[in-house]
């Protein structure tokens, strides 16, 4: 592609790369976006951590039943056979690894995969880590769904996360809006680009990057 992803086909992207019956949480943000984007047929079926398994997708303030939300508050849909269950056992089944992907927003991902997304350290932010950490560690696969880089142009792909970490060595995947990284254990492989040739992410980021043959 020659031009950068926008966000709608950013998610469009990563739904279409979640396997079929996979068992997924999108976190708060971006990534609840990628629910629009799923297959009806797919046989995915979405968990949110405050106590819902077989989540639809986001709906308008006139379709909505309060009753029905993500972990964002935003009003959900409910996919036949959904079900309700305790907040302690939500948090169960994402720390016993009965969670197949889980995609997240982040401030940074280290080259080796440690992932800070919960707090910049800046005096005036508001930590908030919720269920980042549990996921983290509990979800067989941990996908970010960021821009590459900040507003003030530095990247957000780094040696090393200098912000206060999530989860160390958790992230498998980086999507942006202009390439997407797997993090392997033999180093960052860029995947796909989008707008941007392999040399100049090269030149942009400090990270030593593998080009996919």
């Amino acid at each position: 592609m020659n031009q950068p992803l926008g966000k709608d086909d950013l998610a469009r992207l990563i739904a279409a790369d979640i396997p079929d019956g996979a068992y997924v949480n999108l976190g708060i943000g971006q990534p609840t976006s990628i629910a629009h984007y799923l297959n009806p047929d797919s046989g995915v079926i979405l968990h949110t951590e405050n106590g819902m398994l077989g989540m639809g997708e986001i709906v308008a303030a006139d379709q909505a039943d309060g009753d029905l939300t993500n972990a964002g508050k935003q009003p959900v849909t409910e996919l036949p056979g959904a079900a309700y269950f305790h907040h302690a056992d939500s948090f169960a089944m994402m720390r016993g690894g009965h969670l197949d992907v889980c995609v997240m927003g982040a401030f940074q991902v280290s080259a080796d995969g440690d992932l800070a997304n919960w707090h910049t350290g800046a005096a005036d932010a508001i930590p908030a880590v919720g269920g980042a950490m549990d996921l983290a560690v509990g979800a067989k696969q941990v996908w970010v769904m960021m821009t590459l880089f900040t507003k003030g142009g530095e990247p957000k792909l780094v040696p090393s996360c200098s912000y206060p970490l999530t989860g160390k060595a958790c992230v498998t995947r980086v999507y942006t809006e202009v390439a997407t990284f797997h993090i392997t254990p033999g180093g960052v492989r860029v995947a796909d680009t989008y707008g941007i040739t392999f040399e100049e992410l090269a030149e942009r980021l400090d990270v030593s990057l593998i080009r996919t043959q």
